[in-house]
């Protein structure tokens, strides 16, 4: 719903808006993903409920100007609850013409196009297929187009410091990402302020380049407030959310955060091994920046030194993750085998990304279940967690430590492209709320006669006794062969073997007795449930929604466990007539289920190395609903 008020000082109409979606596109050297975040930011001050879709080419530098170099970033704001970062954009910025002929397709009928007439030369035209101007052909008449000379106008805003040497007309105009956040702040009555102070500090050092994006940013907001050309602004009210002290977060950060508070909880020192890979590294970034919270971070030479590195911490006594993405898990499997071999809390984050192979480096994907359950060879089991959303990464990197320590086994943490570079903002939890994670290390022998015995569980988590190097009376021999039961030697008897085995698979199946219940969200008693796992959570529940809105009867719920698997989940299969699994790869939980519970648990799949969009989502529920049930 809208409403309409007329503004005094400029006789311009200000429409009131319960939410809005905004897309920035451009050249990857335009600068938009730091527009998209400094327009999040003064979102996010403004009070508003919001969700981000960064999307970037994998090529550091991809040649200028073409389709697969462009860039783009969209931010979903609204004065309520929201959990995706929207289907289609209202407002589109595009900077140059492959912008234009990527992103159109995706903007709503009637929507906004402010368009950057500076770069549609005939050269840019040609380079990405255009016959004809699109700008002049017609073909854009559907949309409220607003041809803007970005490039003239940030230059014209800049002539002083041109003139005065402290800028070249090169450097002038990369500030043209600044003028159009500008120009969209005062769109949306946005503050800028919070992007002053922002470019001041950036920039300290060069305080010549800070004055000149400052310039350029003030200049778009007035060409808005002066211009006659854009006959409506718009706002945006804050959102009602829960009180409390809230911050924008993106799903990286969040689980560096998550590994950081599980470490103090158990007090225990955290130390982070890792290879640099897209999209896992920024946990490394921001966990490098924790030192003074006992985090010890390690850039390790490749994967499988990271991965070992981590091992021999967690041999030590420290709270030891590592990261990677696809790739960089495949390279880590033997020594993942080892670490469940050796029975040692550690934890492996995998943020998924688009395969297989390098694949797609910048996209998102779900592909890496199935290799989580059995990408190492033998009879390899281990816990795998999965998070739902940016926020939700502290709560799941929190769950998987605790399960690490707990029982004593590598955990698999999956997130991915998505979840880790969008963000949304946090309600910060009150430290003295999370809850502790008790660790005990075995400081004396433990056997009848005086001698350690390595593999002697405890009676209720099946966990082996973890012992510091260097404790008097507890040496013992870790390593890949495997080991005799309680006594920890080395074994090569069969029946010890398949012993040995059951053991780590009934200690995971110990595991999800002690899991909470799943909340299935069901007021209706629905026939049809959507069952979801990652980062599928948002556009499901936006798609339940919407579907309830206009009177369709559908249950939902969510698993943060993949293995184990909750205990109630085959009776809740059982329940419907109808399961809805949509995944972002080519059914790898669905073709779990089925073949655990014997269910006819229903695919929805695509792997574009995009989210989910709800209305897709919509469409295939409605498509389930009119179904009929087979006798």
């Amino acid at each position: 719903m809208t409403t309409t008020t007329t503004t005094p000082s400029n006789g311009r109409a200000k429409v009131t808006l319960s939410g809005a979606v905004v897309r920035f596109a451009g050249d990857s050297g335009d600068g938009m993903q730091l527009t998209g975040d400094r327009f999040t930011t003064a979102t996010a001050v403004a009070g508003n409920d919001l969700a981000t879709l960064p999307d970037f080419p994998a090529e550091i530098r991809a040649p200028a100007g073409t389709l697969a170099g462009v860039s783009s970033f969209q931010l979903h704001f609204s004065d309520h609850d929201i959990h995706t970062p929207g289907d289609a954009p209202d407002v589109l910025v595009a900077m140059n013409p492959a912008a234009l002929m990527k992103h159109l397709p995706a903007l709503k009928p009637g929507g906004t196009l402010i368009v950057n007439v500076d770069a549609f030369s005939n050269r840019n035209l040609t380079k990405v297929g255009y016959e004809r101007n699109p700008i002049e052909d017609g073909s854009l008449e559907d949309y409220q187009v607003h041809e803007v000379k970005l490039s003239d106008l940030t230059l014209r805003a800049l002539e002083s410091f041109i003139e005065a040497g402290q800028l070249n007309k090169k450097e002038a105009e990369r500030s043209k990402n600044m003028f159009a956040l500008g120009l969209i702040s005062w769109m949306f009555s946005r503050p800028i302020t919070p992007t002053v102070e922002w470019l001041e500090a950036k920039f300290a050092k060069r305080p010549e380049l800070a004055e000149a994006n400052v310039a350029a940013l003030k200049a778009g907001y007035n060409y808005g407030e002066t211009t006659e050309a854009f006959t409506y602004t718009y706002e945006v009210p804050p959102a009602r959310l829960a009180p409390g002290r809230y911050r924008n977060i993106t799903g990286n950060q969040a689980i560096a955060y998550g590994l950081v508070a599980a470490a103090s909880k158990a007090g225990l020192s955290l130390f982070y091994g890792s290879y640099p890979i897209t999209p896992a590294s920024d946990i490394l970034h921001e966990l490098s920046k924790l030192k003074h919270f006992g985090v010890r971070t390690f850039q390790a030479e490749d994967e499988i030194a990271a991965m070992g590195s981590t091992i021999g911490a967690a041999f030590g006594g420290s709270l030891a993750v590592t990261a990677s993405s696809g790739p960089g898990i495949a390279l880590k499997g033997e020594a993942m085998g080892l670490a469940m071999a050796i029975e040692l809390p550690v934890v492996i984050v995998n943020v998924q990304r688009g395969g297989p192979s390098t694949g797609l480096p910048t996209k998102t994907e779900q592909s890496d279940l199935l290799q989580a359950m059995y990408g190492r060879n033998g009879e390899a089991p281990v816990p795998i967690v999965a998070a739902q959303s940016p926020s939700d990464c502290f709560y799941a990197a929190f769950e998987a430590c605790r399960i690490a320590l707990t029982y004593r086994t590598p955990v698999i943490l999956l997130s991915d492209g998505y979840l880790a570079n969008s963000a949304e903002p946090w309600l910060l939890p009150d430290v003295a709320s999370i809850p502790d994670i008790d660790i005990e290390f075995t400081t004396e022998p433990n056997g009848e006669d005086g001698e350690f015995l390595p593999y002697l569980r405890d009676p209720g988590t099946m966990a082996r006794p973890w012992a510091v190097p260097g404790t008097p009376g507890l040496e013992h021999r870790v390593g890949g062969l495997e080991k005799r039961d309680v006594t920890g030697h080395i074994s090569y008897e069969g029946a010890n073997h398949h012993a040995m085995t059951e053991i780590r698979h009934a200690r995971i199946e110990n595991i999800g007795a002690a899991l909470p219940d799943l909340e299935v969200d069901d007021p209706d008693g629905a026939d049809v449930l959507v069952l979801g796992w990652g980062s599928t959570y948002g556009p499901i529940r936006a798609a339940v929604h919407r579907i309830r809105e206009h009177g369709g009867n559908v249950a939902r719920v969510h698993l943060r466990h993949l293995h184990p698997l909750p205990r109630e989940l085959g009776d809740l299969l059982a329940r419907y007539d109808r399961v809805l699994l949509p995944e972002n790869n080519s059914g790898q939980l669905s073709l779990l289920l089925r073949a655990r519970f014997l269910k006819d648990v229903r695919s929805y799949n695509r792997v574009t190395g995009q989210p989910f969009s709800s209305a897709e989502l919509v469409t295939a529920i409605e498509e389930l609903l009119v179904t009929e049930v087979p006798a």
